[in-house]
Protein backbone atom coordinates (compact mmCIF):
# COMPACT_ATOMS: atom_id res chain seq x y z
CA UNK A 1 0.00 0.00 0.00
CA UNK A 2 2.86 2.43 0.67
CA UNK A 3 3.72 2.32 -3.04
CA UNK A 4 0.73 4.57 -3.77
CA UNK A 5 1.86 7.10 -1.18
CA UNK A 6 5.36 7.19 -2.65
CA UNK A 7 3.95 7.55 -6.15
CA UNK A 8 1.72 10.44 -5.07
CA UNK A 9 4.50 12.28 -3.25
CA UNK A 10 6.93 11.80 -6.14
CA UNK A 11 4.31 12.86 -8.69
CA UNK A 12 3.20 15.98 -6.82
CA UNK A 13 6.75 17.06 -6.10
CA UNK A 14 8.16 16.30 -9.55
CA UNK A 15 5.33 18.06 -11.36
CA UNK A 16 5.72 21.15 -9.23
CA UNK A 17 2.18 20.91 -7.86
CA UNK A 18 3.61 20.86 -4.37
CA UNK A 19 6.10 23.41 -3.27
CA UNK A 20 6.35 22.63 0.38
CA UNK A 21 5.95 25.82 2.34
CA UNK A 22 5.75 26.23 6.09
CA UNK A 23 5.71 22.50 6.78
CA UNK A 24 8.85 21.91 4.74
CA UNK A 25 11.25 21.51 7.65
CA UNK A 26 8.99 19.12 9.55
CA UNK A 27 8.32 16.98 6.50
CA UNK A 28 11.95 16.85 5.39
CA UNK A 29 13.18 16.20 8.90
CA UNK A 30 10.71 13.34 9.34
CA UNK A 31 11.87 11.63 6.13
CA UNK A 32 15.57 12.37 6.69
CA UNK A 33 15.45 10.87 10.18
CA UNK A 34 13.26 7.88 9.39
CA UNK A 35 15.00 7.00 6.14
CA UNK A 36 18.60 7.84 7.09
CA UNK A 37 19.76 4.23 6.72
CA UNK A 38 18.08 3.88 3.31
CA UNK A 39 19.55 7.17 2.13
CA UNK A 40 23.02 6.02 3.13
CA UNK A 41 22.64 2.47 1.80
CA UNK A 42 20.67 2.91 -1.42
CA UNK A 43 20.52 6.60 -2.28
CA UNK A 44 23.88 8.07 -1.27
CA UNK A 45 24.71 8.94 -4.90
CA UNK A 46 21.40 10.76 -5.45
CA UNK A 47 21.43 14.54 -5.61
CA UNK A 48 18.60 15.72 -3.33
CA UNK A 49 15.84 17.85 -4.80
CA UNK A 50 12.94 17.63 -7.22
CA UNK A 51 11.75 14.33 -5.76
CA UNK A 52 14.92 12.39 -6.60
CA UNK A 53 15.36 10.91 -3.10
CA UNK A 54 11.70 9.91 -3.02
CA UNK A 55 12.14 8.28 -6.41
CA UNK A 56 15.12 6.38 -5.02
CA UNK A 57 13.06 5.18 -2.05
CA UNK A 58 10.38 4.12 -4.51
CA UNK A 59 12.94 2.18 -6.53
CA UNK A 60 14.00 0.34 -3.35
CA UNK A 61 10.58 0.10 -1.72
CA UNK A 62 10.91 -3.63 -1.09
CA UNK A 63 13.96 -2.93 1.09
CA UNK A 64 12.62 -0.01 3.16
CA UNK A 65 12.71 -0.40 6.92
CA UNK A 66 9.64 0.01 9.07
CA UNK A 67 11.03 3.33 10.32
CA UNK A 68 11.36 4.63 6.78
CA UNK A 69 7.88 3.47 5.76
CA UNK A 70 6.45 5.09 8.90
CA UNK A 71 8.34 8.31 8.15
CA UNK A 72 7.00 8.36 4.59
CA UNK A 73 3.43 7.83 5.84
CA UNK A 74 3.91 10.62 8.39
CA UNK A 75 5.32 12.91 5.70
CA UNK A 76 2.35 12.08 3.48
CA UNK A 77 -0.06 12.94 6.30
CA UNK A 78 1.71 16.27 6.92
CA UNK A 79 1.76 17.04 3.21
CA UNK A 80 -1.93 16.13 2.90
CA UNK A 81 -2.79 18.46 5.78
CA UNK A 82 -0.79 21.25 4.17
CA UNK A 83 -2.51 20.71 0.82
CA UNK A 84 -5.95 20.64 2.45
CA UNK A 85 -5.24 23.85 4.34
CA UNK A 86 -3.97 25.60 1.22
CA UNK A 87 -6.94 24.34 -0.78
CA UNK A 88 -9.28 25.82 1.84
CA UNK A 89 -7.49 29.18 1.62
CA UNK A 90 -7.59 29.09 -2.19
CA UNK A 91 -11.31 28.28 -2.19
CA UNK A 92 -12.11 31.05 0.28
CA UNK A 93 -9.88 33.56 -1.50
CA UNK A 94 -10.64 32.74 -5.14
CA UNK A 95 -12.69 35.91 -5.68
CA UNK A 96 -10.11 38.06 -3.89
CA UNK A 97 -7.30 36.51 -5.95
CA UNK A 98 -9.25 37.32 -9.11
CA UNK A 99 -9.99 40.83 -7.91
CA UNK A 100 -6.57 41.86 -6.55
CA UNK A 101 -4.03 39.40 -7.92
CA UNK A 102 -5.27 38.47 -11.41
CA UNK A 103 -2.07 39.71 -13.02
CA UNK A 104 0.21 38.07 -10.46
CA UNK A 105 2.18 35.10 -11.77
CA UNK A 106 1.63 32.06 -9.54
CA UNK A 107 4.59 30.50 -7.76
CA UNK A 108 7.20 31.33 -5.17
CA UNK A 109 4.57 32.81 -2.85
CA UNK A 110 3.71 35.71 -5.16
CA UNK A 111 -0.06 35.30 -4.76
CA UNK A 112 0.29 35.06 -0.99
CA UNK A 113 2.35 38.27 -1.05
CA UNK A 114 -0.27 39.94 -3.22
CA UNK A 115 -3.03 38.93 -0.81
CA UNK A 116 -0.89 40.20 2.07
CA UNK A 117 -0.49 43.52 0.32
CA UNK A 118 -4.29 43.76 0.05
CA UNK A 119 -4.98 42.31 3.51
CA UNK A 120 -7.19 45.21 4.56
CA UNK A 121 -9.38 44.81 1.49
CA UNK A 122 -9.95 41.03 1.54
CA UNK A 123 -13.31 39.41 2.11
CA UNK A 124 -14.06 38.15 5.59
CA UNK A 125 -13.95 34.51 4.48
CA UNK A 126 -10.56 34.93 2.85
CA UNK A 127 -9.12 36.83 5.81
CA UNK A 128 -10.39 34.19 8.23
CA UNK A 129 -8.99 31.32 6.14
CA UNK A 130 -5.58 33.00 5.97
CA UNK A 131 -5.57 33.66 9.71
CA UNK A 132 -6.52 30.04 10.42
CA UNK A 133 -3.80 28.79 8.07
CA UNK A 134 -1.13 31.01 9.56
CA UNK A 135 -2.27 30.12 13.08
CA UNK A 136 -1.83 26.41 12.34
CA UNK A 137 1.85 26.66 11.44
Amino acid sequence: MHIKILQLIVFLTACGFVTITFAEEDILSTVETGCAAETETYCNQVTPGEGRLLACYYAHEDKLSGDCVTALYSAFDMLSSEINALTHVANECIDDIGRYCANTEPGDGRIAKCLGYHSGELSEGCSTAIEEYLGSE
